[in-house]
């Protein structure tokens, strides 16, 4: 997946892919959502869509949700009409990782890599998901392959189920207060347990959303009757490809850190993320 922020993937493709005759490696399996730059008067950022749209062109990509219905157009954001006025078509599919789910354009089970940080959050439908480059979304747009180190695992148990007025954000914020902003770097965040199985796939993609808040390569969950559920019905909805293989995980994994936390415990007051002090002359946020 890539999107309009990362329109310079094209040229990294055509770069790592013998020039601008290449051709991708399975147009079925790259998604382009321009979502990031498309609400501005600024034509250049508008020029960041237009390459995407030449580019599926080229290829023949099927997966391309565009900002406007007519495919021979130009994307440009008139300020003049305002910002609460509709200026975007039809097949308009919104942010890049909640268009992903929504459209059911994925497989569970499968990887999805895309030139996003917060692709993290397919691991909801229990995917390893990760943010990309554009250098490697060029190599694997032409390949199909991509050099990845396996990352050790950290490993999450939910208990109980939560309390009124706490939220699936204040879990996650809870974990990264325990481990550190940068405590879960290349490295998986695995969620499960009775309070993960209680969790809505809302919960569960807020929560994979935030693995790289915590630096972490991915977030995932384990595939359950929820899961099937919600891929079933957008699956359904969109046409889209209906088998999947989901994964389970290894009953001999090992883990690098545990964690067990009851969510019949857990206030919005519970853990707060630790942040630098304030130096001389600066706000606080």
């Amino acid at each position: 997946m890539t999107h309009d922020v990362c329109g310079r993937a094209r040229s990294a493709f055509s770069s790592a892919n013998s020039g601008k005759d290449a051709k991708v490696w399975d147009k079925n399996k790259i998604v382009i959502i321009p979502d990031h730059y498309i609400f501005t008067a600024d034509s250049k950022s508008n020029r960041n869509v237009d390459i995407l749209r030449d580019f599926v062109k080229e290829q023949g990509l099927p997966y391309f949700y565009d900002v406007i219905d007519d495919p021979n157009g130009r994307w440009v954001f008139d300020a003049s009409k305002g910002n609460t006025n509709r200026q975007y078509g039809s097949n308009y599919a919104g942010v890049c990782h909640t268009a992903l789910p929504q459209k059911a354009t994925r497989g569970r089970g499968e990887i999805l890599l895309g030139t996003d940080s917060h692709t993290c959050m397919a691991g909801a439908f229990n995917e390893f998901a990760t943010g990309i480059g554009n250098t490697d979304a060029g190599f694997v747009m032409g390949t199909g392959k991509l050099l990845i180190k396996v990352p050790e695992t950290m490993h999450f148990r939910l208990e109980g189920k939560l309390q009124a007025g706490v939220m699936a954000k204040d879990i996650i914020l809870h974990c990264i207060g325990e481990i550190g902003f940068d405590g879960a770097t290349y490295r998986a965040m695995q969620f499960d347990g009775e309070g993960a199985r209680n969790l809505s796939m809302d919960d569960r993609m807020t929560m994979a959303n935030m693995a790289i808040e915590a630096g972490g390569k991915n977030g995932i969950f384990e595939f359950d009757a929820r899961t099937a559920e919600y891929v079933d019905a957008r699956v359904k909805l969109n046409g889209t490809k209906s088998t999947y293989d989901p994964v389970e995980p290894d009953k001999s994994q090992k883990f690098v850190y545990e964690l067990v936390l009851n969510l019949d415990n857990l206030n919005r007051l519970s853990r707060a993320i630790p942040i630098r002090p304030a130096q001389a002359g600066e706000g606080h946020e």
